[in-house]
């Protein structure tokens, strides 16, 4: 008899959270803390969405995206998680670059970049501070108009080996590219390069178990393999969500599943305004990643002379599109040391590369083609390198590849989007609840809440949302 993974679970909760990414888990934990019953949904074996790992054979733990994200996840954990949580968060202090333009190596702050353009790349001090000053000031209701590349034009032209190094971090993080907005480039990465790149230390696996433990001191009721089939409205607003053959009713409901998912399988198009639904399948998906992981032997070493995040391309320009291609070109390389896992018996070295793709590339692709594809990524990605760390291929005791199937077979993201939708998914998503009564978004929409922070940030936003609505129906005034 197969198991029943909502054994024990209520008929009814005051709020159901649908997905169990960082900002599920964040809404989750905020609403369960503030006294609310809570269901927490997730389609997937494991917590953690993207923010999560796998293992294999030999002690061998990979994360999925613990490559780097802003200082403010620091200040976001220790409030709406806890200390022990935020503790463990430290800097990345060796990130490099190396392409046909430039080679050098960052601390990934303001004061080193400022350094790094006036002295290496010739630029007056004055344009480079009104440049870190405006990227500083964008938010949410400047001009949506001017793009990223007429930005960097106006501070920089005719300098694409400046875009290259203050865009390609930001394009591997969150899949940014010239012709988007201005502010989805400036706010992320001014929150990058105010005070650097942080990283987890323990690893995914800590990382989520220290939230479960959190959210079950929270009261959360968290619940694995349970994929949501369909929500229930009455009188336009959400009333029970169906999942494993059962009814659940609910007074609110926060989705973490990708915004079209949402929208327009879980809702429905007949349940919607039209308009609002036309605005709806009008969103861009953002683009998905090509990741391969790499594991050392037990014994074999890397130098951590070889950074903490590696930027390589052998491309002789900065161009977003060549950072898509199937014929790769720039490759990000995040390296593990056993730091990063302090707490194992055995010292254990990986190493992760990532770089962005296309769904198209890969999903039309027979079986054998497929998995010649990926071996083939595997093969060409260890001989890049090669080109860095000489001999490592011999060092190597296990690798594979994930591909945008990858991502769409474990997170259900339309078209495997690693990087959520583009930036007018934000309206649709902020919009929702006004389409329907007690229905929120939280997850990656808009460049603006993408990775860790702003995953972590949007579940803040959408959970006080939550709260208010839950507490002002329950007010005798």
């Amino acid at each position: 008899m197969p198991r029943d993974f909502l054994k024990g679970a209520q008929d009814e909760y005051d709020v159901v959270v649908i997905g169990s990414g960082l900002a599920g888990m964040t809404s989750a934990n905020i609403l369960g803390r503030a006294g609310h019953r809570v269901l927490l949904l997730e389609q997937h074996y494991k917590l953690g969405g993207l923010a999560t790992w796998f293992l294999r054979p030999g002690g061998h733990t990979f994360d999925i995206s613990l490559h780097g994200f802003p200082h403010g996840m620091v200040k976001s954990c220790r409030r709406y998680w806890n200390r022990d949580i935020a503790d463990r968060i430290v800097q990345l202090k060796n990130i490099r670059f190396d392409n046909p333009q430039f080679s050098l190596t960052t601390t990934f702050d303001r004061e080193d970049f400022t350094r790094l353009l006036v002295e290496r790349f010739g630029q007056p001090s004055e344009t480079v501070q009104e440049f870190f000053d405006t990227a500083r000031g964008m938010n949410f209701y400047d001009d949506q108009t001017t793009t990223t590349g007429q930005l960097f034009d106006r501070f920089f032209p005719g300098r694409n080996d400046i875009v290259r190094l203050l865009m390609e971090p930001i394009t591997y993080a969150n899949g940014s590219t010239l012709e988007d907005p201005a502010i989805t480039y400036g706010i992320v990465f001014s929150n990058f390069m105010s005070k650097g790149v942080y990283i987890y230390e323990g690893g995914t696996d800590d990382l989520v178990k220290r939230m479960t433990r959190e959210l079950e001191s929270n009261g959360v009721d968290i619940r694995i393999n349970c994929p949501v089939e369909k929500i229930d409205l009455v009188d336009g607003r959400v009333s029970a969500v169906h999942v494993g053959g059962r009814k659940i009713r609910t007074r609110a409901i926060v989705s973490n599943a990708n915004l079209k998912t949402t929208v327009l399988k879980m809702l429905g198009e007949e349940k919607l305004d039209r308009d609002f639904i036309q605005r709806a399948k009008d969103v861009r998906l953002n683009n998905s990643s090509t990741q391969v992981y790499m594991a050392l032997k037990e014994g074999e070493e890397i130098d951590e002379s070889s950074g903490d995040l590696f930027f390589t391309s052998t491309a002789e320009d900065f161009r977003t599109e060549l950072l898509l291609s199937r014929d790769i070109t720039s490759r990000t390389f995040s390296f593990y040391y056993p730091r990063t896992r302090p707490w194992k018996t055995k010292e254990r070295y990986a190493i992760v590369s990532s770089t962005n793709a296309n769904w198209s590339d890969w999903a039309d692709l027979n079986e054998a083609d497929y998995l010649a594809s990926k071996q083939d990524l595997v093969e060409t990605t260890i001989d890049a390198l090669e080109r860095y760390i000489p001999g490592v291929r011999d060092k190597i005791d296990h690798a594979e590849a994930a591909t945008p199937k990858t991502f769409h077979h474990y997170t259900q993201h339309e078209m495997g989007a690693s990087f959520g939708t583009k930036f007018e998914g934000l309206g649709v998503s902020r919009e929702l609840p006004q389409q329907v009564g007690g229905m929120f978004h939280a997850g990656s929409v808009g460049i603006i809440m993408s990775g860790w922070l702003g995953a972590i940030n949007y579940g803040v936003i959408v959970s006080n949302e939550v709260d208010q609505l839950l507490t002002s129906e329950a007010s005798p005034v």
